[in-house]
């Protein structure tokens, strides 16, 4: 065995494994647990993982690495196996991972800002995905991402387009734009470009790029200049993931959110209203403390109101260190019940949505030779070479995605 990756959580961290891989590719006999935060629910699989890994692979070294280690390194270094944990500032440079550096627990330190990586390769993805922003300077209760990420720093212009620049010599054909909290970019670098301004002069800077598709947005903070992009640019994907959280009022206030249900609401159909038949996504926590039923009702008319077809639901997850972790909490069981209502209600306005595809010349970017994803990152089935970028016509439609045929 020379190095696997075993990656948890965002696209982000899918991007650094990238890093990792390259900068580890000497090293044999190791195992690289990229861990995630955000719910105690990843940081257990994660810690499963480490163990099994232990387990199959006793003489291998296993270095820890990513948002969870960089919390608590010192329960990650006390697990069986591990014989490093690095921080997510460690873990990206080059000599972190040069044959005998660091201890067991490696210092531990927050970036005040973000350097560049050129990755040309993604481990099985037809699809590549270039980090833009790092860290958050805002402070949501339930959140304890900028404890492991730091404050908000963007990546120069022009080292974002030489990083797309290169992945599309290498054949990818779409890219996806990831950070912590990318409708933040910008505010700290020369002449504070926004998020809108870096697209637009990415697009016009690598025009043959023919697929750019953007992660998880603020609706609170979605500039004008890409209002502009989402209305007029066809290269810029017809897919808006919103992280709205929650459909009630009360619950967004404590939540310490920046926009309120009708803002949300108002973001939702004025992207459609600029592309028609855009597709929706968004993030939604069920069980935050204090949520009544009352409350979540409103979440989950929210979710039926905006016909959201892509809901990525998580319970409530109490992580140490965050505000809501001592509001009064709702009882585990209800909360992975309301999680469960929530992804009925996204199941069924996704059967709508695809159902709506039936009969439509769609574009689809094939991930496996049998499988990949439209425009509107709706799954379809199709025959096609991994890697292919092509026009297809939609036969059918159920509850997992399309049917289609080469156009």
């Amino acid at each position: 065995m020379s190095v696997q990756l075993l990656t948890f959580g965002c696209r982000l961290n899918t991007y650094e494994s990238e890093v990792m891989r390259g900068h580890a590719a000497a090293l044999t006999d190791t195992i690289i647990v990229n861990t995630c935060a955000v719910t105690a629910e990843a940081e257990r699989q994660a810690r499963q993982a480490i163990r099994r890994a232990h387990r199959e692979n006793p003489d291998a070294k296993i270095v820890v690495t990513g948002c969870a280690a960089q919390i608590a390194p010192e329960s990650w270094a006390a697990l069986p196996g591990v014989s490093r944990v690095l921080g997510n500032v460690e873990k990206l440079q080059a000599d972190s991972w040069a044959a005998g550096a660091g201890s067991a627990v490696s210092d531990i330190m927050l970036a005040r800002e973000t350097a560049a990586h050129l990755v040309t390769e993604f481990a099985g993805r037809a699809r590549a995905f270039v980090q833009v922003q790092q860290g958050c300077d805002h402070r949501c209760t339930f959140c304890v991402i900028p404890f492991g990420r730091g404050p908000n720093r963007s990546v120069p212009v022009g080292s974002v387009v030489e990083q797309v620049r290169a992945l599309v010599a290498h054949g990818f054909r779409e890219v996806v734009l990831t950070g912590v909290d990318i409708a933040s970019y910008g505010p700290d670098l020369p002449g504070a470009p926004t998020l809108g301004q870096m697209v637009r002069r990415l697009l016009a800077l690598v025009p043959e790029l023919p697929r750019l598709r953007l992660s998880s947005l603020d609706p609170a903070a979605i500039d004008a200049d890409l209002w502009r992009l989402i209305g007029s640019e066809e290269r810029l994907l017809p897919h808006l993931h919103l992280s709205v959280q929650a459909g009630a009022d009360l619950i967004l206030k404590r939540m310490r959110r920046r926009h309120l249900r009708a803002d949300a609401l108002a973001v939702i159909a004025r992207a459609r209203a600029v592309r028609p038949g855009i597709a929706i996504g968004a993030d939604l926590i069920a069980g935050f403390p204090t949520e009544t039923d009352d409350l979540f009702a409103q979440t989950l008319a929210f979710v039926r109101e905006a016909e959201i077809p892509f809901v990525h639901v998580f319970p409530y997850s109490e992580r140490p260190g965050a505000p809501a972790a001592r509001m009064p909490a709702v009882p585990v069981p209800v909360r992975r019940d309301r999680a469960a209502q929530l992804r009925a209600a996204g199941a069924e306005n996704a059967r709508h949505f695809f159902a709506a595809q039936i009969g439509r010349e769609v574009s689809v970017l094939a991930e496996t030779d049998a499988t990949g994803h439209t425009e509107h990152f709706v799954p379809v089935r199709i025959a096609a070479a991994a890697g292919t970028l092509l026009r297809a016509r939609v036969i059918s439609a159920n509850d997992d995605g399309l049917l289609a045929e080469a156009a």
